[in-house]
């Protein structure tokens, strides 16, 4: 495995637990950032025919998940300064294998994407919430987030689950971590 790209930080972990609003903070604060492939999709999906919205065809929808965080990567790998990533391509392999698709490893090949540590968001279910395009209930984002935790270590990833405080907390956390701060 070849070794990571260390300005590109990505966070990852279960859906809603705050990843989007620690992504618009950084963001805030100068950091360069990109935006959850899914809900990109998303939110093209629903303006066409909507073939590959994820409760529609959760297999169509992780491939380009996972065309959309290559190319994200892509754009950001020769970016000097760090970089933080709202999920990315081991998310939408895992769920891409998960619908009985190609393995982990096969998607992604023998690349480490991301710097290390990636930052995981745990289940939260205070902060917890469905929406338009978050159609799944809470239990479902609990096993997506065992799915990712076993995946990201067997690809070698150190995870370091962000803490349930305030998005300016876990913001500072994540810069101090990093060295940033």
């Amino acid at each position: 495995m070849t070794g990571p790209n260390t300005n590109l930080f990505l966070i990852s972990g279960c859906s809603s637990g705050g990843k989007s609003s620690l992504l618009t903070h950084l963001r805030a604060q100068g950091f360069a950032t990109v935006a959850e492939p899914g809900r990109r999709i998303i939110a093209e999906e629903r303006k066409g025919a909507g073939h590959a919205l994820p409760w529609r065809n959760l297999r169509a929808f992780a491939e380009r998940a996972l065309a959309m965080g290559l190319s994200d990567l892509e754009a950001a790998t020769s970016a000097s300064e760090p970089v933080f990533f709202d999920r990315g391509v081991v998310d939408a392999a895992v769920a891409l294998e998960h619908t009985n698709g190609p393995a982990v490893r096969e998607s992604l090949g023998a690349q480490r994407h991301y710097a290390i540590p990636v930052f995981i968001a745990p289940p939260w279910p205070e902060i917890y919430v469905q929406d338009a395009d978050r159609a799944h209930g809470f239990d479902a984002a609990v096993e997506e987030f065992d799915r990712l935790m076993t995946h990201f270590a067997a690809l070698g990833y150190e995870t370091c689950l962000l803490p349930k405080q305030s998005v300016a907390e876990r913001a500072q956390f994540v810069l101090a971590r990093l060295g940033l701060s």
